[in-house]
């Protein structure tokens, strides 16, 4: 190779996209982050095996299972079930609470969202950037998932959909979306409580969009 010349770096992707490996099927402590009594799972090997395990153990809908967390009951997106799991790590169980319309005028291009998916269906706020424009409206917070934007329904959609459809709204016009925020915990978790079961799953299931 000539002095002087090196491999140009490409550029990275508008839309970041990390596509779910397997979960090995495990057994492992389970709890609703609202407050639950703690519960244990087995038999599952990816997203949408684990929510309906999760939702036969606590006796709801799989479809309640907006996302889930390991050793934090709170809506922490650093600890959103991903990666390797290790024997003493718990899953939080986040499910659906209260739903909310909200008006949103795009004064710019970017909104300031990172968008996440949980793989089965639901596209949520994984991070917003401080001083934006979603960061000015105070009732929209991370974790919140997006069901609709202008009426037409996300249920099903992938992150960079989400992100796809944001971005393509006009700058300088108003937009609606409705959001459903994680049902909030009415009791607390103990240290005891949260290592009483072990898990034995390994995966990864991260996707995210920034827009």
């Amino acid at each position: 190779m000539p002095l002087g010349l090196g491999r140009r770096k490409k550029a990275p992707p508008l839309v970041e996209n990390e596509e779910a490996e397997p979960i090995r099927s495990g057994l492992g402590g389970v709890g609703l982050a609202h407050g639950s009594p703690t519960g244990r799972i087995e038999g599952f090997t990816n997203v949408k095996e684990l929510y309906s395990k999760i939702a036969e153990a606590f006796k709801i809908s799989p479809l309640e299972v907006m996302f889930c967390t390991l050793n934090t009951h709170k809506v922490d997106m650093d600890k959103l079930l991903g990666g390797q799991i290790g024997l003493e790590d718990f899953i939080f169980a986040h499910t659906k609470g209260q739903r909310k319309e909200v008006e949103v005028f795009k004064s710019e291009e970017a909104l300031g969202l990172t968008i996440t998916d949980n793989g089965a269906g639901y596209a949520f706020i994984k991070r917003i950037k401080e001083g934006s424009v979603i960061d000015r409206i105070q009732v929209i917070n991370i974790g919140d998932m997006i069901e609709s934007i202008n009426g037409q329904s996300l249920i099903g959609c992938r992150h960079y959909e989400v992100a796809k459809m944001l971005k393509d709204l006009p700058k300088g016009r108003t937009f609606t979306m409705k959001l459903t925020e994680p049902r909030k915990a009415f009791g607390k978790w103990t240290q005891s409580t949260l290592w009483l079961f072990g898990c034995v799953l390994l995966g990864s299931i991260t996707f995210e969009s920034l827009f």
